[in-house]
């Protein structure tokens, strides 16, 4: 994990939601889904139209997130604009995800 300085922010954290948090409230629909290695929360990346991984951070200032369906091993620093190479280091889907 390099190019990123708020790595003393990343945890492990259990996933708050099914799928986009706030896509699942309001009907919306996603591409892929992101959660935040901070605090879990589940949004949708930014190429889905509601972009609630993204406005998480702007919400929360919440800088580190991993790409999440399924689990890669990549990570993004929305504050130094950086990829983090996550290695084993993947939040695991609970049994009965759905993708």
């Amino acid at each position: 994990m390099t190019g990123c300085s708020h790595l003393d922010q990343f945890a492990d954290v259990e996933p708050q939601s099914d799928g986009c948090a706030e896509c699942l409230a309001h009907g919306g629909r996603w591409v892929h889904l992101r959660i935040c290695r901070v605090c879990g929360h589940v949004g949708c990346c930014d190429q889905s139209p509601g972009k609630h991984a993204t406005a998480h951070f702007h919400d929360t200032d919440h800088p580190v997130m991993e790409s999440y369906d399924p689990p890669e091993n990549w990570g993004w620093c929305y504050v130094d604009e950086a990829m983090i190479d996550l290695g084993d280091n993947v939040t695991p889907h609970p049994p009965g995800w759905r993708y």
